[in-house]
């Protein structure tokens, strides 16, 4: 590497640490404790930072590295056009997947009482035995929708190289070719294990937490459909956080991630050279998010239902 400011062919120093305690910010997470180097000029003094990381990222300063989809994603905000961009594939596959866990739960939920929406608002209440069984059925029904889509949007917005895939349709066919059908659903064990005991959790709070706000009888109105939402979401993700870590890692080994052997060997491997708190990476973040994003998908949720079932008089 040489000086681009001094005539000649001016070799910069040998690599100086600048700090070891750096962080790397992704769309989607972020990684700590990251060393950061310079080179130096021995003519100019002129100082180069890099990283020795991964291509793809861009050092904002000493301490915090962007990475580059990030820049490109804060850029488009920037601009009025931008501000939307993009925006197509999270928001269809977010509505299929809202879609599937829904509808699989009000089903499951109507099979294990034996009871309609309607019946059980007007002193049929189901059990937390049966919310909590009817949660893990929807969890392990969106699995199948879910692990595909969420295996693009990990490798998507994972990607260090914008050539390596140009959008969601090509990621699918790069991973068909290279993997076969079975690489869609990378990581899909670990997903299983996070949504299926983690949407049991995602609906016994929201349907406690209604009942607690509503009087007896009633229908739970607007504030307490939004608080219920947000503890639910703050609940889950809170428990989803550990495996939602493991899941990534295993989706990313096959995009030139590290390699794993599977679930428990990641588990090892991370816990064994990052420690324990490397399962909670994200928590706090998740769990901001998680309140108002829930708080308007339940309410959401619920609207609708009254619509297309509205709740029989008396």
């Amino acid at each position: 590497m040489l000086c681009h400011h001094c005539p000649g062919n001016v070799p910069l120093s040998d690599p100086v640490l600048i700090t070891n305690r750096a962080k790397i910010l992704f769309s989607t997470h972020i990684v700590q404790d990251v060393s950061t180097y310079m080179k130096i000029c021995p003519l100019c003094q002129t100082r180069y930072r890099y990283q020795e990381w991964k291509e793809g990222l861009h050092n904002f300063n000493d301490r915090i590295i962007f990475d580059i989809n990030l820049c490109i994603t804060i850029r488009n905000m920037l601009q009025v056009h931008g501000f939307f961009k993009g925006m197509a594939f999270p928001v269809l596959t977010t509505g299929v997947t809202n879609s599937v866990v829904f509808g699989s739960y009000s089903n499951a939920l109507d099979y294990l009482t034996q009871s309609q929406r309607n019946d059980r608002s007007h002193g049929r209440p189901a059990s937390a035995a049966q919310v909590f069984t009817a949660g893990c059925f929807s969890g392990l029904v969106q699995v199948f929708v879910t692990a595909p889509v969420d295996l693009v949007k990990v490798r998507l917005q994972g990607q260090t190289n914008a050539d390596r895939y140009r959008g969601p349709v090509h990621c699918v066919r790069v991973i068909l070719r290279g993997e076969g059908p079975r690489g869609l659903f990378r990581g899909g064990l670990a997903l299983a294990l996070r949504d299926v005991p983690c949407y049991g959790l995602y609906f016994l709070p929201y349907e406690l937490t209604c009942k607690a706000l509503t009087e007896s009888g009633r229908q739970p109105g607007t504030f307490a459909i939004l608080v219920a939402g947000g503890v639910a979401g703050v609940v889950t993700w809170a428990f989803a956080t550990p495996m939602d870590v493991v899941k990534a890692r295993l989706q990313m080994s096959g995009a030139g991630g590290r390699e794993y052997s599977g679930v428990l060997h990641c588990m090892r491997v991370s816990a064994r050279e990052e420690g324990m708190r490397v399962f909670f990476k994200g928590l706090f973040l998740n769990t901001l998010r998680a309140f108002p994003v829930n708080a308007i998908t339940f309410l959401s949720y619920e609207s609708l239902m009254r619509i297309f079932c509205p709740p029989r008089a008396g």
